[in-house]
């Protein structure tokens, strides 16, 4: 076994590859792919790989091998803490898990289509940005979902955290927190204001009576509703044995913050792709009914086809990071504790190798198409496979029928609207006009 480093770039002798992978990260992904083959090293910690097999087997293998990506200012111990956790994390899926299957995902329609409805009404047919738009749809949807009356307020946090977030997602380096950057202080501000809402939530939550929470016991394996819950974090604060405050609080932290930006994302991308695709919209307006008529419903094979053409070309997870426990191999490779692996899903998806024109936008190969493990990656893999990928299935699926079915898209720039390679991927400055559709289509 070979216990030397994947070969790689050697980079700038001051400031290695840093440079360099900022001005273009993905043509910088792609020459040393080409160059290096499927596993590279980008420094003395960092690998990237866009091997489908060794993806999955580090995806799969995350909670005993690898941790999920560190937070900002993790410090020094984060690798055990984020050991730590692995128990109470993979228990509080275990609790809302059933919450978010495709039952539930299709039970929350109503509340999707009165959502989305309402924030774009809101734009009133101007020239919008369309990615704050979609993080404002996405931002009510969850909070809905996760807090239901309790959701005002927390919209408004979720904006905040995502724009607190996004300078460290933009950079490829980072000083410590104690560096009194106006960033720093703004991430710590704005999450410490977050977590303090929440618990404050929590704790009043699990003040009132069960009664008027409407719930019942629910067991912690395969959760038992015994009546129906108003949100999930009912669901939380009826699991048996009774979670603690902090695991709800972080639980619905993670939930709120893994529900925001992604659906957005995507939900940009998608709105490109039909405003590039007037053909396309219209046979999804057919689809889903007249815009006078009835909201989207049942199934729609076609919406969900166009999602999942759009989560194969650009998914918003473009990159996702996995970070080794303890001395592990990697193909031929050997890892060291605290070596991060670089999972390329954007790449995977777009490789001839295991896609038929990858570069094409054919919502049609869904008809027949079966990705072997590893080649398909909108929701990760393994045990933290997406907890709530059956609720953004629907969501995103209901959502594109429902744009279709109520609205002509404009959007000038929506070709030269290039993703961009930095946090969650999205089309950069896609502007749009939802005008409102007349009951009978040209």
């Amino acid at each position: 076994m070979d216990t030397a480093r994947p070969p790689g770039p050697r980079g700038h002798w001051l400031l290695g590859n840093v440079v360099a992978y900022d001005k273009d990260r993905i043509s910088f992904l792609r020459r040393h792919h080409r160059e290096y083959g499927d596993v590279f090293s980008f420094d003395e910690r960092v690998v990237f790989t866009i091997d489908p097999r060794l993806t999955h087997q580090v995806l799969t293998a995350t909670n005993h091998d690898y941790v999920t990506e560190l937070t900002p200012f993790a410090g020094s111990s984060a690798l055990h803490a984020a050991g730590e956790m692995i128990s109470p994390w993979m228990r509080a899926r275990r609790v809302v898990r059933p919450a978010l299957g495709d039952a539930a995902a299709a039970g929350m329609d109503g509340r999707t289509v009165a959502i989305l409805d309402a924030v774009l009404d809101r734009t009133a047919g101007r020239d919008v940005d369309v990615l704050p738009v979609m993080l404002d749809f996405a931002g009510h949807a969850v909070a809905d979902l996760c807090l239901g009356e309790d959701a005002p307020g927390i919209p408004e946090l979720l904006a905040a955290n995502h724009a607190a977030l996004l300078p460290f997602e933009d950079a490829d380096y980072q000083l410590p927190a104690w560096v009194p950057l106006p960033r720093n202080r703004r991430f710590a501000r704005v999450h410490r204001r977050t977590m303090e809402t929440l618990t404050r939530l929590v704790s009043a939550r699990r003040a009132e009576p069960a009664r008027r929470r409407g719930v019942g016991r629910v067991a912690d394996h395969d959760v038992d509703f015994y009546r129906p819950h108003r949100d999930l974090l009912d669901v939380l604060l009826s699991a048996h044995p009774t979670m603690t405050d902090k695991s709800v609080t972080t639980t619905l932290w993670s939930i709120l913050i893994g529900g925001h930006g992604i659906p957005a994302a995507a939900l940009t991308s998608i709105v490109r792709e039909l405003a590039i695709r007037p053909r396309l919209a219209a046979d999804l307006a057919d689809e889903a009914g007249p815009p006078a008529g009835a909201a989207p419903h049942g199934r729609l094979p076609l919406a969900e086809a166009v999602v999942k053409e759009t989560l194969r070309l650009s998914p918003p997870a473009w990159m996702m990071t996995r970070v080794a426990r303890t001395a592990i191999t990697l193909g031929e490779w050997r890892l060291r504790p605290g070596d991060e692996v670089l999972c390329t899903p954007y790449l995977i998806h777009r490789d001839p190798r295991w896609w038929s024109q990858p570069d094409e936008f054919d919502p049609a190969r869904w008809e027949t198409a079966r990705p072997a493990p590893g080649t398909y990656l909108p929701f990760g893999s393994g045990s933290r496979y997406c907890l709530g990928a059956a609720v953004a299935m629907r969501q995103l699926t209901l959502t594109t029928s429902r744009i279709a079915q109520r609205f002509h898209l404009h959007a000038p720039n929506a070709v030269a609207a290039e993703p961009e390679f930095c946090g969650r991927l999205a089309p950069a400055g896609l502007r749009a006009e939802f005008r409102l559709a007349s009951k009978s289509r040209s």
